[in-house]
């Protein structure tokens, strides 16, 4: 194979390579950009806040450490969404029913349905447990965007890359010999 069509070969297989990394970084960023707003806009919705610093909601040692850094703050974001499930919620919940879940207080409360303590029990427990969940999938939307940026800076890199490489193929096609073979 002559030198210069293995060149002009490579340096179009580079171009293209280009043009496709930067189509994928382009779609991975609005996919960041879209987990990141619908989280933001979602979570703003709720009218979540942090209890102020230095107050008792956040004397606690098992919620404190974590939630003093948002103290009085909007939840808007899935770091804050996390923070608020597993420290502030998940917390207040395990005292409840002796830190049973919902679904354990739920039987119990089917086989005595006149138990007025267990019912009410299993309405905080439902509720807790529902809007914690509801937080962590905030959160893992949050994080698959935080992926896809990830993806995107390598993408654009790749990208980068790839357009020198393809380049330098095409400055060194321009001074290869007509006849040199590989």
């Amino acid at each position: 194979m002559k030198r210069r069509t293995f060149d002009k070969l490579l340096s179009s297989v580079g171009f293209v390579m280009t043009a496709v990394l930067v189509v994928a970084g382009i779609l991975l960023m609005w996919g960041y950009s879209f987990a990141n707003s619908n989280v933001h806009n979602q979570l703003a919705e709720q009218k979540i806040y942090f209890p102020p610093l230095g107050s008792k909601a956040l004397a606690s040692s098992e919620i404190g450490p974590y939630l003093n850094q948002y103290a009085g703050q909007q939840l808007l974001t899935g770091p804050q969404a996390e923070a608020y499930a597993n420290h502030f919620i998940d917390v207040h919940l395990s005292e409840v029913a002796n830190g049973q879940t919902y679904a354990q207080v739920s039987t119990q409360a089917q086989a005595d349905p006149t138990n007025t303590k267990l019912a009410g029990e299993v309405n905080t427990l439902f509720k807790g447990e529902t809007l914690r969940g509801l937080l962590l999938e905030a959160y893992a939307f949050w994080q698959i965007g935080q992926i896809a940026l990830d993806a995107a800076i390598a993408a654009f890199t790749g990208a980068f890359i790839m357009l020198v490489l393809s380049v330098l193929g095409l400055i060194h096609l321009s001074r290869a010999s007509p006849k040199a073979e590989i």
